[in-house]
C-alpha cells in the first residue's frame, strides 16, 4: 500500500528509510518516538544537519530532505509527543557505552561539551 495512503487512513506503517548512516544511528533511539511521523522527522532533522546547506535551519533542512511543509520540523521540536530528558539520557548512554575502556571522559553539561 501506498505509503501517503496509509498516512491519510492513520495505518501502521514503517518508517522511510534515509541514508544508511543516518537509519544506523537513529535506530538506537526509535524506542523514544511513539508515533513513526516523529521518529521519521528525527532521522531527517539529522539528515539536514549533515547536509552540505549553508544555513541549518528547520526551513532549510525541510527543503534539502524532501518535507513539504517546513512547519512539520518545527512541530516536531515544539510540540511532539516525545521527552527531551529521555533523549539527553539515551544520548549520554550511547556515548558511554561506544566509550567503554577508552580512557576518561568528563562531561561538560553546560558548554554542550565533552572532554576526554
Amino acid at each position: 500500500m501506498d505509503v501517503e495512503i496509509q498516512v491519510l487512513k492513520h495505518l501502521a506503517r514503517d518508517d522511510t528509510p534515509t541514508v544508511p548512516s543516518i537509519d544506523q544511528y537513529c535506530r538506537l533511539y526509535k524506542n523514544l518516538f511513539p508515533e513513526v511521523r516523529s521518529y521519521e522527522y528525527f532521522k531527517y532533522l539529522h539528515l539536514g544537519i549533515i547536509s552540505p546547506i549553508k544555513k541549518k535551519t528547520l526551513p532549510e533542512i525541510a527543503k534539502v530532505v524532501g518535507i513539504n511543509s517546513p512547519q512539520s520540523l518545527h512541530h516536531f521540536i515544539s510540540k511532539s509527543p516525545w521527552s527531551t530528558q529521555e533523549l539527553q539520557t539515551k544520548r549520554l548512554s550511547i556515548l558511554l557505552e561506544a566509550l567503554k575502556g577508552r580512557g576518561r571522559l568528563r562531561l561538560v553539561p553546560q558548554a554542550g561539551r565533552l572532554q576526554l
